[in-house]
């Protein structure tokens, strides 16, 4: 198999990776859809320097995070800033009314918090242990520990607020 190949077979097997972690960072479908280019083209450019020594998954998301960051970064540098128009959820299997809306709400305030923020909740919600966040993040696992539990704490006051 080529190199080309196998990359689009990883690109295929974790677009998952990318699109949460574009679904976070964007507010609308068509930065959405830039984002999601400019990750495939950053992981493209960075997938010689792939080693192994981690999981492709793990380099992925760290790649992403990374790209999604600095973007971010300079559309702050830019001041074009645009509201959030609608959250947007993949819909993969279907989910009941009450579940979408809570979803929902999670992700408004998921988008409320700064960018380390956002990818230590997102790398949660996927299910990575602590160490594995630490590796993406280049975070100590007890700092991201200590985080997350002040992340959680913080989302949990909003939406009890509302």
């Amino acid at each position: 198999m080529g190199k080309e190949q196998e990359f689009t077979r990883i690109i295929k097997d974790h677009e998952g990776v990318i699109f949460k972690i574009t679904t976070i960072y964007t507010n609308n479908h068509e930065d959405q859809k830039d984002l999601y280019q400019e990750i495939v083209y950053q992981l493209w450019k960075a997938y010689d320097s792939f080693k192994g020594d981690s999981k492709i998954s793990t380099w992925m998301y760290r790649v992403a995070l990374n790209t999604a960051i600095t973007r971010l970064k300079k559309e702050k540098r830019k001041e074009n800033q645009i509201g959030i128009d609608k959250i947007i959820t993949r819909e993969i299997e279907q989910y009941d009314t009450e579940f979408e809306e809570r979803l929902k709400v999670l992700y408004a305030h998921i988008h409320g918090l700064n960018e380390l923020e956002k990818g230590l909740m997102l790398l949660l919600l996927e299910g990575k242990k602590y160490e594995e966040i630490a590796v993406i993040t280049g975070l100590s696992p007890s700092n991201v520990g200590t985080r997350i539990s002040r992340i959680k704490q913080k989302l949990k006051t909003q939406i009890v607020k509302k």
